[in-house]
């Protein structure tokens, strides 16, 4: 074996880019699960049931967006063909 056990193949890019999909994915699905924890137990603490709840739960659909088109920019995903 040469190259330290490495193959010689174009297999790398696409797992890259397999790895960067499933993270945008995670980003956005724990940015939604966080904003939507902190308002139930807002909610729950404050006894304002349902307003904080849905008020944060928005926040973190908009809080995952911003992070996946963030990620995009970043890793340059958005312009490749």
């Amino acid at each position: 074996m040469t190259g330290g056990g490495k193959k010689d193949g174009g297999g790398d890019g696409a797992f890259r880019s397999l790895i960067n999909a499933s993270t945008i994915g995670m980003a956005f699905v724990s940015s939604i699960f966080i904003g939507t924890g902190m308002g139930y137990f807002l909610d729950k603490y404050l006894g304002t049931k349902p307003y904080l709840l849905f008020f944060f739960m928005i926040m973190g659909i908009i809080a995952g967006f911003r992070n996946a088109f963030y990620f995009l920019k970043r890793t340059d995903l958005w312009n490749k063909k």
